[in-house]
């Protein structure tokens, strides 16, 4: 009996030592449970912040590509607009004369008669006049001319073609004959417009006076080189065309 007694607390002891292994293991467990759970919260956090901050990122690409969208097509807007003024500018300076041009059209060629002038005759009758030259220029333009010069100078809008006695001013510059007369057009047409019968070529003959005709696969007509300001004309801006 007393020996019973005395192994109980042996056991006492030795199931007290395997409940503490058993709490201790199960802490462990509970411990490296937890903590599992903690780096995957952490992780996750991580994640959550990363994926946050990534479309953060794409928010403002997103902005920064719509930026440059709007930019591009601002700029593609301004250089239309810039190509079209630039044509427009191009088109009113071929228009005013001020550039250069080349090409398909005739070549005039008008000079004195070298009839010799007997007793009794007006000598006038045998020289160019500027209504000779005007009625060439008219016949041409009429012809559908786009541009023509005479001895270098540019008609436009603003040239005078005068006689001064034997010689012709046009553009304020003095010229004499021969007078050489270049216009860009379709040359059957100009060439036609001047030697038609009854036209002003034979008319002119008549009287002496030479004039020539060729067609021409390509001549230039020079820009308009005189004074360009105007000191009294203004525009009427309520009439300017959009």
């Amino acid at each position: 009996m007393m020996e019973r007694v005395r192994r109980m607390p042996w056991a006492t002891a030795l199931v007290g030592v395997a409940l503490g292994l058993m709490l201790s293991m199960q802490f462990k467990v509970q411990r490296q449970v937890a903590l599992a759970d903690l780096a995957t919260v952490q992780r996750t956090e991580r994640l959550v912040a990363q994926l946050a901050e990534a479309e953060r990122h794409r928010d403002e690409l997103a902005a920064e590509v719509e930026a440059l969208r709007q930019q591009q097509l601002i700029s593609v807007k301004t250089q239309n607009e810039y190509q079209a003024l630039a044509e427009r500018l191009e088109q009113a300076q071929i228009h005013a004369g001020l550039l250069p041009l080349v090409g398909p059209g005739v070549t005039v060629v008008m000079a004195d008669s070298a009839h010799p002038v007997t007793s009794g005759e007006n000598p006038n009758n045998f020289i160019i006049h500027d209504e000779d030259v005007l009625r060439v220029i008219n016949e041409l333009q009429a012809a559908g001319a786009e541009a023509i010069a005479i001895n270098g100078q540019r008609l436009t809008g603003r040239t005078e073609i005068r006689c001064t006695g034997p010689v012709v001013t046009i553009n304020g510059v003095r010229t004499a004959p021969p007078l050489n007369i270049v216009a860009i057009g379709n040359p059957d047409e100009l060439e036609r417009a001047i030697t038609m019968k009854g036209g002003v070529a034979e008319s002119l003959r008549f009287w002496g006076i030479q004039i020539t005709v060729k067609k021409e696969t390509q001549v230039r007509v020079p820009a308009y080189t005189a004074r360009l300001r105007l000191d009294y004309a203004q525009p009427a801006l309520e009439e300017v065309a959009p």
